[in-house]
Protein backbone atom coordinates (compact mmCIF):
# COMPACT_ATOMS: atom_id res chain seq x y z
CA UNK A 1 0.00 0.00 0.00
CA UNK A 2 3.32 1.88 0.49
CA UNK A 3 3.57 2.59 -3.38
CA UNK A 4 -0.26 2.93 -3.43
CA UNK A 5 -0.44 6.21 -1.33
CA UNK A 6 2.91 7.59 -3.23
CA UNK A 7 1.91 7.48 -6.36
CA UNK A 8 -1.27 8.37 -5.87
CA UNK A 9 0.14 11.59 -4.01
CA UNK A 10 2.84 12.36 -6.98
CA UNK A 11 -0.27 12.20 -9.69
CA UNK A 12 -2.72 14.69 -7.47
CA UNK A 13 0.49 17.09 -7.43
CA UNK A 14 0.50 16.50 -11.31
CA UNK A 15 -3.12 17.31 -11.38
CA UNK A 16 -2.92 20.23 -8.80
CA UNK A 17 0.24 21.91 -10.86
CA UNK A 18 -2.41 21.56 -13.69
CA UNK A 19 -5.60 23.54 -12.19
CA UNK A 20 -4.39 25.24 -9.04
CA UNK A 21 -7.58 25.28 -7.44
CA UNK A 22 -5.89 24.26 -4.26
CA UNK A 23 -8.01 20.41 -3.82
CA UNK A 24 -5.76 18.01 -5.60
CA UNK A 25 -2.93 19.76 -3.71
CA UNK A 26 -4.81 18.36 -0.30
CA UNK A 27 -5.36 14.98 -1.52
CA UNK A 28 -1.70 14.66 -2.36
CA UNK A 29 -0.83 15.96 1.49
CA UNK A 30 -3.54 13.38 2.08
CA UNK A 31 -2.21 10.57 0.14
CA UNK A 32 1.42 11.43 1.31
CA UNK A 33 0.25 11.21 5.18
CA UNK A 34 -1.66 7.88 4.83
CA UNK A 35 2.18 6.43 3.06
CA UNK A 36 3.46 7.57 6.63
CA UNK A 37 1.00 5.62 8.49
CA UNK A 38 1.37 2.42 5.41
CA UNK A 39 5.06 2.76 6.48
CA UNK A 40 4.78 2.31 10.17
CA UNK A 41 1.97 0.38 10.19
CA UNK A 42 1.27 -1.55 7.01
CA UNK A 43 -1.29 -3.88 8.28
CA UNK A 44 -3.47 -1.00 8.83
CA UNK A 45 -5.52 0.06 5.96
CA UNK A 46 -8.07 1.45 7.81
CA UNK A 47 -6.03 3.96 9.34
CA UNK A 48 -4.05 4.48 6.37
CA UNK A 49 -7.16 5.75 4.44
CA UNK A 50 -8.21 7.19 7.57
CA UNK A 51 -5.38 9.58 7.76
CA UNK A 52 -5.23 10.26 4.03
CA UNK A 53 -9.26 11.64 4.50
CA UNK A 54 -8.36 13.46 7.79
CA UNK A 55 -5.50 15.25 6.36
CA UNK A 56 -6.99 15.85 2.71
CA UNK A 57 -10.07 17.15 4.87
CA UNK A 58 -8.56 19.58 7.19
CA UNK A 59 -5.88 21.05 4.40
CA UNK A 60 -9.57 21.89 2.33
CA UNK A 61 -11.18 23.30 5.47
CA UNK A 62 -8.49 25.11 6.90
CA UNK A 63 -5.81 26.10 4.82
CA UNK A 64 -6.94 26.00 1.47
CA UNK A 65 -9.38 29.46 2.20
CA UNK A 66 -6.17 31.26 3.42
CA UNK A 67 -3.90 30.28 0.24
CA UNK A 68 -7.02 30.92 -1.90
CA UNK A 69 -7.30 34.34 -0.33
CA UNK A 70 -3.83 35.30 -0.30
CA UNK A 71 -3.67 34.54 -4.22
CA UNK A 72 -6.70 36.60 -5.09
CA UNK A 73 -5.51 39.40 -2.93
CA UNK A 74 -2.34 40.07 -5.11
CA UNK A 75 -4.63 40.55 -8.24
CA UNK A 76 -4.07 43.46 -10.25
CA UNK A 77 -7.24 46.05 -9.76
CA UNK A 78 -11.25 45.41 -9.53
CA UNK A 79 -12.55 42.21 -10.09
CA UNK A 80 -15.42 42.07 -13.02
CA UNK A 81 -18.75 41.02 -12.87
CA UNK A 82 -19.14 37.50 -14.38
CA UNK A 83 -16.95 35.84 -16.47
CA UNK A 84 -16.97 39.04 -19.17
CA UNK A 85 -18.33 41.68 -16.99
CA UNK A 86 -15.10 43.47 -16.77
CA UNK A 87 -15.30 43.82 -20.84
CA UNK A 88 -18.00 45.96 -20.42
CA UNK A 89 -17.04 49.38 -20.68
CA UNK A 90 -13.93 48.87 -22.35
CA UNK A 91 -12.79 51.72 -24.71
CA UNK A 92 -10.92 49.64 -27.64
CA UNK A 93 -9.91 49.81 -31.69
CA UNK A 94 -11.60 48.85 -34.21
CA UNK A 95 -9.13 46.86 -36.95
CA UNK A 96 -11.57 46.41 -39.45
CA UNK A 97 -15.77 47.05 -40.37
CA UNK A 98 -17.67 46.39 -37.52
CA UNK A 99 -20.91 45.54 -38.85
CA UNK A 100 -24.45 43.86 -37.58
CA UNK A 101 -24.27 40.16 -36.75
CA UNK A 102 -24.02 39.13 -40.51
CA UNK A 103 -21.21 41.10 -41.16
CA UNK A 104 -18.91 41.15 -37.93
CA UNK A 105 -15.54 42.86 -37.59
CA UNK A 106 -12.79 42.69 -35.56
CA UNK A 107 -11.32 44.84 -31.97
CA UNK A 108 -8.54 44.86 -30.18
CA UNK A 109 -9.09 44.30 -26.56
CA UNK A 110 -6.09 43.14 -23.73
CA UNK A 111 -3.85 42.09 -26.47
CA UNK A 112 -6.03 39.81 -28.46
CA UNK A 113 -8.29 40.26 -30.82
CA UNK A 114 -12.07 39.71 -30.83
CA UNK A 115 -14.89 39.49 -32.84
CA UNK A 116 -17.38 42.20 -32.70
CA UNK A 117 -20.65 43.74 -34.07
CA UNK A 118 -22.22 47.24 -34.02
CA UNK A 119 -24.54 48.34 -31.92
CA UNK A 120 -25.45 50.93 -34.48
CA UNK A 121 -28.21 50.23 -37.72
CA UNK A 122 -24.98 51.05 -39.95
CA UNK A 123 -21.23 49.62 -40.01
CA UNK A 124 -18.37 51.00 -37.79
CA UNK A 125 -15.26 52.02 -39.70
CA UNK A 126 -11.38 50.19 -39.15
CA UNK A 127 -9.77 52.55 -36.68
CA UNK A 128 -12.49 53.52 -34.44
CA UNK A 129 -12.54 53.97 -30.84
CA UNK A 130 -15.06 52.15 -29.63
CA UNK A 131 -17.04 51.10 -26.22
CA UNK A 132 -17.41 48.05 -25.41
CA UNK A 133 -21.61 48.01 -24.46
CA UNK A 134 -21.70 44.25 -24.46
CA UNK A 135 -20.52 39.98 -24.80
CA UNK A 136 -22.79 38.05 -26.10
CA UNK A 137 -20.73 34.23 -26.32
CA UNK A 138 -17.22 35.34 -27.82
CA UNK A 139 -18.66 38.84 -29.65
CA UNK A 140 -18.42 42.20 -28.44
CA UNK A 141 -20.87 44.36 -29.13
CA UNK A 142 -19.68 47.77 -29.52
CA UNK A 143 -20.73 52.04 -29.70
CA UNK A 144 -18.40 53.94 -31.60
CA UNK A 145 -16.86 56.68 -28.62
CA UNK A 146 -16.97 59.52 -30.79
CA UNK A 147 -20.63 58.98 -32.39
CA UNK A 148 -23.44 61.79 -32.61
CA UNK A 149 -25.55 59.50 -31.32
CA UNK A 150 -26.23 59.41 -27.20
CA UNK A 151 -25.25 55.84 -25.98
CA UNK A 152 -28.02 53.35 -25.15
CA UNK A 153 -29.47 53.78 -21.53
CA UNK A 154 -27.24 53.08 -18.74
CA UNK A 155 -28.64 49.69 -17.70
CA UNK A 156 -26.89 47.71 -20.26
CA UNK A 157 -23.74 48.34 -17.74
CA UNK A 158 -25.17 47.35 -14.51
CA UNK A 159 -25.88 50.52 -13.61
CA UNK A 160 -29.38 52.23 -12.79
CA UNK A 161 -30.81 54.28 -15.68
CA UNK A 162 -29.74 57.20 -14.96
CA UNK A 163 -31.95 60.53 -13.70
CA UNK A 164 -31.41 63.79 -15.52
CA UNK A 165 -33.55 65.64 -13.26
CA UNK A 166 -32.71 65.05 -9.27
CA UNK A 167 -36.04 66.57 -8.68
CA UNK A 168 -37.99 63.86 -10.19
CA UNK A 169 -38.17 60.15 -8.47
Amino acid sequence: MLVFWLVLGLVLLVVESRHLAFYALFGAAGAFAAAIVALLFPDLIVAQAAAAIVVAALGIWLVRPLMSNALSSRGSGALGRGVHGSLVGEEVLTLDEVGDAHHPGHVKLAGERWLAVSELDRPIPGHTRVLVTGVRGTTLIVWPVDSDLSLPDDTMFGLPPSNPDPEEK
